[in-house]
């Protein structure tokens, strides 16, 4: 592989958005430039066992190819040896990787856990901490921390599985009284709309709970704003800079699990017809958002702009935004002038530098 840089794709995993990474992985995998890069893929199966493919000399042919389900090495101890392997030391050794690019959806892979493992790894990554993907997961904590940064959301309520089951008939009433009808309730950690519905009155709202809780433990549920989906790409470390804004007009009623993965219906307006002024506006929340979880490398940040009074709400922030062809995340940066491919050349630059970055703190614990 010469000087090529050694890049491990991760994904799969253990997620209700498993298929969503296979569909992200094959995309990057399509766009990378292999005179530069000498790509690893490592797969992660529902049932959480590490698999690993020959490496790559271009884009496979199809999604199913990525999935490894026979291949050697069996084991996953076997699998991850490559990520533990010596960092910085040019071997001869193919299988040595450079830095990890974990293209992974939700719990097990955008939640911080993963990420800890590469930090003890001691390896390069793509994209945020283990901090800012632990609080990028979990929406409840991630409203806690808007809500002291002073940025503006909608209203909601959360319980977990224990008080739900304790005493629902509360917490039917707390939601009644302070979101109304309709309301949207959403596993609290989990994306690509997997597990949210729309509740109407109280018979769905229970129903829709039920049905969240199949997800996580949590449950949060927020009342609905007649509004624009305005969302908006981040990119970079410290210094953070935003895309121009994008907008979404769902192919279903909101912008479900098959409107973004599988109809390729919904529609996209890059950048926003939205004015100048709410166009800096929402620019700059985004990397106030960012830097209020800590992200690093890249991040999606999504929007409610009200329709009643062109207030913006803050939604959440992504931490590993989709990849696909019907992604926001590179779009919008294309838009903005940074094409796909250079747009992954800049990501892996910064995980290098947030990994070189890091490796000047003191971590022995020596008196000065």
């Amino acid at each position: 592989m010469g000087s090529k840089v050694r890049v491990g794709l991760v994904y799969g995993g253990k997620s209700g958005e498993h298929e969503v990474s296979l569909q992200t992985a094959f995309a990057v995998m399509g766009e990378f430039d292999y005179s530069k890069y000498a790509i690893k893929p490592f797969y992660i199966t529902k049932q959480g066992e590490w698999k690993t493919g020959a490496v790559l000399e271009g884009r496979p042919a199809s999604v199913a190819e990525l999935r490894y389900e026979s291949s050697e090495p069996s084991d996953t101890g076997a699998a991850l040896a490559p990520l533990f392997a010596s960092v910085g030391r040019r071997t001869s050794d193919e299988q040595q990787i450079d830095v990890v690019f974990p293209l992974l959806h939700g719990t097990f892979g955008e939640d911080g856990t993963i990420q800890g493992l590469f930090e003890m790894a001691n390896i390069p990554y793509v994209g945020a901490g283990v901090l800012a993907s632990a609080v990028g997961m979990d929406k409840i904590i991630m409203k806690k921390v808007f809500a002291q940064e002073g940025l503006p959301q909608c209203v909601y309520r959360y319980f977990n599985r224990t008080q739900w089951q304790k005493d629902s008939s509360y917490f039917v009433m707390e939601c009644e009284v302070s979101l109304g009808y309709p309301c949207f309730v959403k596993p609290a950690n989990l994306g690509s709309s997997v597990g949210v519905s729309k509740a109407r009155n109280r018979e769905e709202l229970i129903a829709a709970v039920n049905y969240a809780l199949r997800f996580d433990r949590k449950v949060i549920v927020e009342e609905f704003v007649d509004a624009r989906e305005i969302e908006v790409s981040v990119l970079g470390n410290d210094e953070a800079k935003a895309s121009l804004p994008g907008e979404i007009a769902p192919s279903n009623e909101f912008y479900d699990y098959k409107a973004k993965y599988i109809d390729g219906k919904s529609t996209m307006q890059i950048p926003a017809q939205i004015p100048a002024e709410t166009t800096e506006a929402v620019r700059e929340m985004a990397v106030r958002a960012f830097q209020a979880i800590d992200g690093s490398g890249l991040s999606r940040v999504d929007f409610f702009l009200r329709k009643s009074d062109g207030q913006l709400l803050i939604n959440e922030v992504n931490t590993l935004p989709g990849f696909t062809p019907f992604s926001m995340y590179p779009l919008m940066w294309k838009e903005t002038g940074l094409p796909y491919k250079k747009l992954l050349d800049n990501l892996i630059d910064l995980a290098m530098a947030r990994y070189n970055d890091k490796q000047a703190i003191d971590f022995s614990g020596d008196a000065i």
